[in-house]
Formats: structure tokens, sequence, C-alpha cells
């Protein structure tokens, strides 16, 4: 049990420290932002199969009802091999530590849901004041899409039950047809991907363990990629050109496309749509997406490999 600990702290700094700082300094994941986001999830997972792991085994050994509970359904010689009875001093500080970090992530995730709804729930509040009143007989500001009387042009999805495509008459005057379409095609492709869980998540994680680098750099990277990724999806079915133009034209007044964009990311976001970078090939998108999967299945392995063995 004790090299299996060792093992898992191991992983978790690995994947916790060197990995994220290595990926930051990369220059694929401009060209693959959606095999990027896949990858950084896949660290996070893997952090947290260790630390979820090595709670487990801690607990197990420092406290027998755990131990009953979690070995109950396997043969003696499974429980022997894990050698639970001589588990090292510092294996109860560990598992209190991890019991702690367990909580305090639960609780910054149901802290960072429950502020998400309450934004969502104060600014349907507002659009559905703002909406223009519509003859009897039609859904007002309920349905898939809303278009606000506002000069300043904007548009940005709004996630939630339903979700809806919000968008001001001032966007609707200053975009051509085809200048639309990709804005619409940008926001529709955050839904899709469901971008919204992926920033509470890194936000969450950010917020609750500053100091942790892959959680600091998960949430910085997430809100760059996710923009990256719905502007590809905008680019491949209306051109790199148009969705150029509707970003400055959306943007002229404000230097931004979204609350969390920057001056920054939107002039990186039109340069790399006016000279798009290469894509990586098949074959190395497929290499880097079957690699990042198996990461997680580290932890795992490593928790089940004493069992697996003694069963062997």
């Amino acid at each position: 049990m004790t090299v299996c600990l060792l093992l898992l702290s191991a992983v978790a700094l690995m994947a916790a420290v060197p990995v994220p700082r290595a990926l930051t300094r990369a220059v694929w994941p401009e060209r693959e932002p959606v095999v990027a986001l896949w990858v950084w999830q896949c660290m996070v997972a893997t952090v947290l199969l260790c630390c979820l792991a090595a709670l487990v085994l801690g607990a197990a050994a420092v406290f027998h009802t755990v131990r009953d509970r979690v070995f109950a359904p396997a043969p003696p010689a499974v429980t022997a091999a894990y050698d639970l009875s001589t588990a090292p001093p510092w294996a109860a500080a560990l598992t209190v530590l991890l019991a702690c970090g367990a909580a305090w992530t639960t609780a910054m995730l149901a802290r960072e849901l429950a502020e998400a709804r309450r934004r969502r729930g104060r600014t349907r509040a507002h659009l559905r004041e703002r909406a223009p009143d519509l003859p009897a007989g039609l859904p007002g500001g309920r349905g898939p899409m809303l278009v606000l009387e506002d000069e300043y042009p904007d548009a940005w999805w709004m996630p939630g039950h339903p979700p809806q495509l919000v968008v001001t008459t001032g966007a609707l005057r200053r975009l051509t047809g085809h200048q639309l379409d990709a804005v619409l095609a940008h926001e529709r492709g955050h839904a899709r991907a469901h971008h919204d869980w992926l920033l509470h998540l890194s936000t969450a994680l950010a917020t609750g363990f500053p100091r942790v680098p892959l959680f600091s750099h998960f949430c910085d990277q997430t809100h760059r990629l996710v923009e990256l990724a719905a502007d590809d999806t905008a680019s491949r079915h209306h051109g790199h050109l148009t969705t150029a133009l509707a970003l400055i034209e959306l943007n002229q007044h404000r230097g931004v496309l979204s609350c969390a964009s920057s001056h920054r990311l939107l002039g990186e976001r039109v340069d790399r749509l006016l000279q798009p970078p290469p894509r990586l090939g098949p074959r190395r998108r497929a290499l880097a997406t079957t690699v990042a999967a198996l990461v997680p299945l580290l932890p795992l392995l490593i928790t089940f490999a004493p069992g697996l063995t003694a069963l062997g």
C-alpha cells in the first residue's frame, strides 16, 4: 500500500506541476484547440483520480470501517496484497489532508454552480425586462433566440434551460448576413461543446487551489481555447475572413468579444483567423488524443495492480 501511495503522489505531482508548464509553452494547442482542451481535461482528471485513489487507500488503511466496506467483496488474498495493516505513520496525515481537499473541491464546485445559476437568473430577468413586447400569442423572450433593441452591437449565448441566443439590433445593423451567420455559428459552437461547464470547472478549481499550477493554467487556457475552438467552428462554415471581420465589427467599441476576453486575446484571434496556422495531421491528432486519454488510467492501474496481481 505504501508503494501505491508513493506512486500516486508522484503521478499527481508530475501532472500538476511540470506538465501544465510544458503545455503552456507549447505551440501546437493554438493549431488544435479542441485537442488541447481534451489534453487539459485529461491532466485534471489524472490528478483528481490520483487524489481520490490515495484517499480511499489511506482511509482503508487508517479506518477499519472503511476497510471492511471497500474490501468486503474482495477475496482474502486481494486484501492481503495491499498490506493495509502496516500503513506508514504519514498515511493518516495524508488521508486527512486529502479528505479536506476533497471537501474543499466539492464546496468550490457547488459555490461556482450556485453563483452561475444566480447570475443566469438575474440576467434572464433583466433580459425579459428589456425584451420588446410582441403581439399576443407569440412566445416573447422565451424562444431559442432573443433580439434586444439596443444600439450597442452584441451577441452571446445564454446557457440554461432553455438556452437562448441573444442578439442586439445594433449587431443586426452593423453585421452583414454572412458575418451574422459567423457570429451565430461561433456562439452555437460554445453551446454544442458545453463550454460553460468547462469554464465553471476550471474557475472552481483555480479559485479553490490558486497555487496549484495545473488548476491555474487550466483556468487561463480554458478561457482562451474555448474561444479559439468556437472561432474554428465559425470559420469552417463561413470562412476565416468573414469570421474575422465579424469579430472586428462587433468589438470596435469595446475591443473585446466577451466579458472574459482581453484586447490581447482579440488581437490573437483576429490574426489567427487572417493567417490560420496549419492543423496537425490526422495521425498526430489521433496520437495526442489517445495518449491523453490513457494518462488518467495510470492512477487506476496503480490502485488495482496489487489486487490483480494477487488474483493472477
